[in-house]
């Protein structure tokens, strides 16, 4: 799915939404390298991402080429923050359903950008036709559960330590769900 250029102003920046672009995917890469070690609230460790950029390329085509996915970049200022994806099932009896993903680079977060591009995502998700949206939260990540409550998601489940750390500890996955009217 594509989504066409949008700009806005908002606390004296202009922030940018739009799809991906094949020049994205050597920043988008980079981007997964570098978020996933600023933080512990994503699957990975920045040592486990081998993306290649033909694996980008081809994952920026399957998500344009899509009519119920969308990747979603956000820029402030021209430069690249974060994105925030969604992806529809496949199967009749989950077709009703929509994945959500997001992450930004730490220095963007607690702007309020993280609440303008899940927004933007959910009225797509609403526009398409879903009924329902889906994320899993790191328990230990308060701020975005909170943003995600007042975004009317509400806690469904919980896997227990879903995720060990490097020095041992662990954390749950919390499974939240928005019902779209």
């Amino acid at each position: 799915m594509l989504y066409q250029e949008e700009k806005i102003n908002y606390k004296n920046h202009t922030i940018t939404f739009r799809s991906a672009v094949d020049e994205d995917a050597p920043v988008l890469v980079d981007y997964l390298k570098k978020v996933s070690g600023e933080t512990p609230y994503l699957l990975s460790e920045p040592e486990e991402i081998n993306l290649t950029l033909e694996d980008e390329y081809r994952f920026i085509h399957k998500y344009n080429s899509s009519d119920s996915s969308l990747l979603l970049l956000a820029f402030v200022d021209d430069e690249y923050a974060g994105n925030c994806s969604f992806c529809g099932y496949s199967r009749i009896r989950e077709r009703h359903r929509a994945d959500i993903g997001v992450a930004l680079y730490q220095k963007y977060t607690g702007f309020g950008l993280g609440r303008l591009i899940l927004e933007r995502l959910i009225s797509i998700i609403r526009e398409a036709g879903f009924k329902q949206a889906e994320l899993t939260v790191v328990s230990t990540n308060g701020r975005a559960r909170n943003l995600y409550e007042k975004l009317g998601f509400v806690e469904c489940g919980r896997i227990p330590n879903a995720n060990k750390y490097k020095d041992g500890t662990y954390s749950d996955n919390i499974l939240m769900v928005l019902h779209i009217k």
